[in-house]
């Protein structure tokens, strides 16, 4: 009984995390306001520092809130062990590029279409996970990968309409702009999920030291990229320069989001995850319709978005009884 209990709590927790995430930050791209938007890069480094905060707090709580031991596990995991920190540089600075190029994907994409698209990030963890870490696809999974990649260009499909011109081209930003920012950070989640997972099976370290490591990397690179692309923005403004409670809100879920995942996703199942993500696409899709009113769904969009999700559920037929745990 309990365990049904956890299940459809880490149900509820991953719908809500991935919908809201995606929601929040869509609308805070969009949103029109008097003074400057917020800086993405800034938005970055914030939740960045939040993770590693975060982490911090429950490497203490593992060890009944000892600040003593809480150092030395720091010092002897991090400080004595130089090479395996520099590791999770490669994933880190990736990560730090795949959440600056989800920004740029929500400004210029609406959440329904985003959602959908971004579950290319199977395609690329799948054939990160056959090269890089020897993983066998079985039949059912290489043809849920053939149905994804079906699904997503449907529902990238153009469909123009001559005779309603003024729907065409979106309230802000370039759909191609967009499309691009998601393939890439498709690509780079699969390669540095993948990375993280090699890295997390050949040492027995605590998933929480790894993300402090993996947040004072992505802290680093974030705070170049945004002194880089932002600087001046960030020396006439500031750093919290358009920030509001909207802003905090994408800041904590995409921060904490990760954490939550890892933190309930062992009672999560395969079929379980299916459920979440079809889920959320179903409301990403509703809400942009009815609240934030900056999507339009078609017959084709439809068809994709469905393909999409029974793509979804085929991958993980098969895994369950495989030796090698996925990554969510």
């Amino acid at each position: 009984m309990t365990s049904a209990r956890l299940k459809y709590l880490s149900l509820g927790v991953l719908v809500f995390q991935t919908t809201s995430l995606v929601l929040t930050m869509r609308y805070s791209r969009t949103l029109q306001s008097d003074g400057p938007r917020y800086l993405a890069s800034s938005a970055v480094v914030v939740a960045e520092l939040l993770k590693i905060l975060t982490c911090i707090g429950l490497v203490c709580k593992e060890h009944s809130y000892s600040v003593r031991a809480l150092h030395s596990v720091l010092r002897q995991e991090i400080l004595h062990k130089p090479i395996e920190t520099l590791k999770l540089a490669i994933p880190s600075g990736i990560y730090t590029l795949q959440n600056n190029l989800l920004y740029v994907a929500l400004s210029n994409l609406d959440a329904a279409t985003y959602q959908v698209t971004y579950q290319l990030k199977i395609l690329t963890t799948a054939l990160f996970s056959v090269s890089m870490l020897g993983r066998r696809l079985g039949l059912y999974q290489w043809l849920s990968l053939l149905i994804l990649m079906a699904g997503v260009a449907l529902v990238q499909w153009p469909t123009d309409s001559p005779g309603t011109p003024e729907k065409e081209q979106p309230a802000s930003g370039s759909p191609f702009v967009g499309l691009v920012a998601v393939l890439v950070a498709c690509c780079s989640s699969g390669f540095a999920g993948v990375y993280f997972e090699k890295i997390l099976k050949e040492t027995k370290q605590s998933v929480w030291v790894r993300n402090i490591q993996l947040g004072m990397f992505g802290l680093v690179f974030g705070l170049f990229g945004m002194v880089l692309y932002d600087g001046e923005r960030v020396r006439e403004h500031g750093m919290f320069q358009g920030y509001n409670s909207i802003t905090w809100t994408v800041v904590s879920l995409q921060a904490l989001g990760g954490l939550v995942i890892a933190a309930v996703i062992k009672y999560a199942d395969n079929i379980l995850k299916g459920f979440a993500t079809s889920l959320s696409i179903i409301l990403s899709t509703l809400i942009s319709y009815f609240w934030l009113q900056d999507f339009e769904p078609t017959s084709i969009f439809f068809l994709g978005a469905v393909l999409v999700i029974v793509a979804t559920f085929l991958y993980g037929y098969e895994s369950k009884p495989a030796s090698i745990p996925s990554r969510a």
